[in-house]
C-alpha cells in the first residue's frame, strides 16, 4: 500500500477531489485528518470512508486563519503522533471574470485563500513534517498555464500560478528537511463543479449534455476525461515514498488536451 502508516492532512474536503484524495489516503493504508469550512462535509466524508472511525480525523478548518491551521496540524499529530504529508485542495474556484470587469477586492481574497491560505496550512505543518521529512502536494490548475475558451477565471488561474511559483521556492527551502514540494495541475475533470458546467451549458443552449461533453473530450488524446479519481491517484503517488526524488514538479493530468 503506497501511503501504509503515513498521516496525511487533506485541506478542503467536499463532495468531489478532496473527498476523493482524503479515500485515496485510507484505501491506501494511511490515516487521513480532514479539513474543510464545513464540518457537514467532513463528517459525511469521514463516515463514508472510514466507518469504523480509526483511520480519520476531522475539524473545521478555514485556512485564511493560521489559529485554524495550526490547529488541524495539531490534531494530525495529537491523533495519530505525526505528519507525513498534507494536500492543499481548500480554494475559491468560483469567482469568474476577466481583467477588464474585475473586482480586485474580491481578487485579493480569492489570493488570501488560495495562494495565501495554501502557504498559512502548509506552515502549520512544518514542525511535524520536519521531524521525519515528507510532501506538500498543492492542487493546481491547468488554467494556469492555458486558460480555458469556455470560461473567464483570471482571479483563480492568478492564484494559482502564483502558487506554483512559490512552489518552486519551496521546495528549494524545504528540501534539506527532505521535504518534498509538487503541483499537480488538473485540465477538465470530471466531478461535481464539471458535471454543473455540462448540466448548465446543455440547458443554455438546448443541447444533450453528451454534445457538450464531447466538444471537451475531442482536445484530448485519451478519449474521456480525467476524474477526480484519477487526480487523486496522482497525488497519493506525490505523497508516497515512491515519489521520494521528485520534488518542484508540475504534473499535468488532463487525458493529455495539453502537452508540455
Amino acid at each position: 500500500m503506497l501511503l501504509q502508516g503515513k498521516t496525511v492532512v487533506v485541506s478542503g474536503v467536499g463532495a468531489g477531489l478532496g473527498h476523493q484524495i482524503a479515500a485515496a489516503v485510507v484505501r491506501d493504508g494511511g490515516d487521513a485528518v480532514l479539513g474543510a469550512r464545513t464540518e457537514a462535509n467532513l463528517v459525511k466524508c469521514a463516515a463514508e470512508i472510514d466507518p469504523g472511525g480509526g483511520h480519520t480525523a476531522r475539524l473545521a478548518t478555514d485556512i485564511t486563519h493560521e489559529d485554524q491551521c495550526r490547529a488541524l496540524a495539531a490534531l494530525a499529530v495529537e491523533r495519530f503522533g505525526r505528519i507525513d504529508a498534507v494536500v492543499h485542495v481548500a480554494a475559491w474556484d468560483s469567482y469568474f471574470g476577466g481583467v477588464e470587469d474585475a473586482d480586485f477586492a474580491t481578487w485579493q481574497s480569492v489570493l488570501d485563500v488560495n495562494l495565501l491560505g495554501t502557504l498559512r496550512m502548509t506552515r502549520a505543518c512544518l514542525p511535524a513534517l520536519k521531524e521525519r521529512g515528507g510532501s506538500v502536494v498543492i492542487i493546481g490548475t491547468q488554467s494556469a498555464i492555458a486558460a480555458p475558451s469556455e470560461v473567464e477565471q483570471a482571479a483563480y488561474a492568478a492564484s494559482k500560478g502564483a502558487l506554483t511559483s512559490a512552489m518552486y521556492s519551496m521546495a528549494r527551502e524545504l528540501g534539506p528537511h527532505r521535504i518534498r514540494v509538487n503541483t499537480v495541475l488538473p485540465g477538465w475533470m470530471w466531478g461535481p463543479p464539471v458535471q454543473a458546467y455540462v448540466q448548465f451549458a446543455a440547458h443554455t443552449e438546448g443541447v444533450p449534455e453528451q454534445e457538450v461533453l464531447g466538444r471537451l473530450t475531442a482536445r484530448m488524446a485519451l478519449p474521456e476525461l480525467a476524474t477526480d479519481g484519477d487526480v487523486a491517484q496522482a497525488v497519493a503517488f506525490l505523497a508516497s515514498d515512491r515519489s521520494r526524488a521528485i520534488t518542484g514538479q508540475s504534473l499535468l493530468v488532463n487525458a493529455g488536451e495539453l502537452m508540455r
